[in-house]
């Protein structure tokens, strides 16, 4: 449920709005980030949506990684040995389906797997929470938009989706091929380009950093919401929502919901 943000007698922020909670790779402070456990942390934890990132193995399956190396965040380097190519868009999925995407993050999520974003939508759409997709290099994966619109069609109406990404052809092709998804430009273009991104997209998504009241009000103008990341100091919080933000995308979804109470 997003949280209205409830100001106290004197204070010189906004009216109280509704901001929603996004879970920053599902709720990645207290379970490793992009696993399925991450996420039922998220929806455990009130998350309104989960964001996740979504990139493609060697044969052709979506899954959930940040990273376009598999080193990071699962014990590939251990299991493959140095002279094997770890980089995730160079091996199939039968080969990460194998890996221990938990163990770095603490022992008791050892076993933990890389899931496919068919796992991840199968458990939002049961838990009922939704889902903001961060397309991740999708230069690197010809044809991915065209796989991601089949994927995501299954599950529409179901749960909220939203696709975001960085890179700005894959999302106006995305709007070109489906016309019903919400999408958002992570990064903060140019107050001159907002007028006509409005036209088309329905989120600009910058750094926290680079937030302030003038630049939300200028996107709220061009039609748009305005969902900064990835913001995990309650005062950054705080800061954000007086500006008159649509949600937050944090680390710690619980923190967020006490820090709107």
């Amino acid at each position: 449920m997003s949280t209205p943000l409830v100001l106290h007698p004197g204070s010189d922020l906004r009216p109280p709005r509704t901001v929603r909670v996004i879970a920053h790779r599902g709720a990645s402070a207290r379970a490793p980030e992009n696993t399925l456990a991450a996420l039922a942390a998220a929806v455990a934890d009130g998350a309104d949506l989960v964001e996740v990132d979504v990139q493609r193995t060697a044969d052709g399956v979506l899954v959930l990684l940040h990273d376009p190396r598999l080193e990071r965040t699962t014990d590939a380097r251990s299991r493959f040995g140095e002279g094997r190519e770890l980089l995730l868009g160079s091996t199939a999925y039968d080969d990460i389906a194998r890996l221990d995407a938990g163990s770095w993050f603490s022992p008791a999520f050892a076993g933990e797997r890389v899931p496919r974003l068919t796992d991840a939508l199968h458990l939002l759409v049961a838990a009922r929470t939704g889902l903001q997709l961060e397309l991740k290099r999708p230069e690197l994966y010809p044809g991915v938009v065209d796989q991601l619109v089949a994927e995501l069609e299954r599950v529409r109406g179901r749960i909220p989706l939203l696709v975001q990404s960085f890179h700005e052809p894959s999302l106006r092709e995305l709007r070109r091929q489906a016309p019903w998804l919400e999408l958002g430009l992570l990064g903060r273009p140019h107050a001159r380009r907002l007028a006509e991104l409005g036209t088309w997209l329905q989120q600009v998504n910058p750094h926290h950093r680079r937030l302030d009241r003038r630049y939300v009000d200028a996107v709220h103008a061009a039609g748009m919401r305005c969902t900064p990341w990835t913001v995990d100091r309650r005062s950054a919080m705080r800061r954000v929502c007086g500006l008159g933000v649509d949600g937050v995308i944090t680390d710690h979804p619980a923190r967020l919901h006490e820090a709107l109470a």
